[in-house]
């Protein structure tokens, strides 16, 4: 196949300081878009394993566009993987403990592949649960607890009356100490 006439392009990013699980989040957000609305979404998502991606799908658009002569304008993400890195998914460093022990950390790296093309992927992958990334959203205040409806609360303790309260006690008298004289 001559290169003028790919329909994709690939771009990997290798031994990305990060676990696989994270990025996977995001790339499932992400996975069948149009680069333009991806590039949108991680921007503006809140997540920080979205800047390395933001890196590779430019790559891959920049790919595109000069090693096969495609519209960068009108690619999407055709596909999106992300795999455990080297070393039995991990590395190990040292986290020093109590009385001159040590546990050790294992720090996850990943492989992450983007495939872009201009047309969309004819397969659409079903929609998982789970957790998603999303745009960045402003705390929402709950309402005073005064306002707050006690339908559902839980036993409330009984109001004394106003003419109930004992007087209260007396204080026996400071006594001197024995051999102080004056």
């Amino acid at each position: 196949m001559n290169q003028d006439q790919r329909t994709e392009a690939v771009a990997h990013l290798r031994f990305a300081r990060m676990g696989p699980r994270k990025l996977r989040r995001v790339a499932d957000a992400i996975r069948g878009k149009s680069v333009r609305e991806a590039l949108v979404l991680l921007q503006f998502s809140g997540v920080f394993a979205a800047e390395p991606l933001v890196k590779l799908v430019k790559s891959a658009v920049a790919n595109a566009g000069n090693n096969h002569n495609m519209n960068t304008d009108e690619l999407f993400i055709k596909a999106i993987t992300v795999d455990g890195g080297p070393g039995g998914t991990f590395t190990k460093r040292l986290d020093p403990r109590a009385q001159g022990r040590a546990n050790f950390k294992r720090k996850r790296m990943s492989h992450v592949t983007v495939v872009v093309g201009e047309q969309p992927s004819a397969t659409r992958r079903k929609a998982r649960g789970g957790a998603s990334i999303s745009l960045k959203r402003q705390t929402v205040r709950r309402a005073p607890a005064a306002e707050a409806s006690h339908e559902g609360a839980a036993k409330t303790r009984p109001v004394k009356k106003a003419g109930s309260k004992k007087a209260p006690a007396k204080k026996a008298p400071a006594r001197k100490k024995a051999g102080a004289t004056k």
